[in-house]
């Protein structure tokens, strides 16, 4: 995740609140999928960017995850996302990513 939207995100939790929050993921691969949530769970593991040392506990979910799909309109998500249900590894993705989700600190 760019330094950038660390800043953002930052800005975001902290105006809104952590609990008001919802991070959507769309890394290509289960790697940097797990490595942007650990980010927004527990902080920046490189530690060089806004939330490096910043756990900030938010919920945080890949754009392919059965949960997220099923709460958007079909055929948006069909036009938006579509292609990439058909090239990525969507069981992976979500492990790697729920993984994170069951890291988060207690609020």
């Amino acid at each position: 995740m760019d330094l950038q939207s660390q800043a953002a995100i930052a800005r975001l939790a902290h105006t809104h609140g952590a609990e008001n929050l919802v991070v959507l993921l769309g890394a290509p691969d289960p790697e940097s999928a797990e490595i942007a949530a650990e980010t927004v769970v527990l902080g920046d593991p490189a530690c060089a960017g806004a939330l490096a040392e910043t756990q900030l506990g938010l919920d945080v979910y890949h754009i392919l995850e059965d949960e997220i799909r099923a709460t958007l309109p079909v055929d948006i998500y069909d036009e938006q996302v579509g292609v990439m249900v058909d090239v990525l590894d969507a069981a992976e993705l979500t492990v790697a990513v729920a993984s994170m989700r069951g890291k988060a600190p207690p609020p």
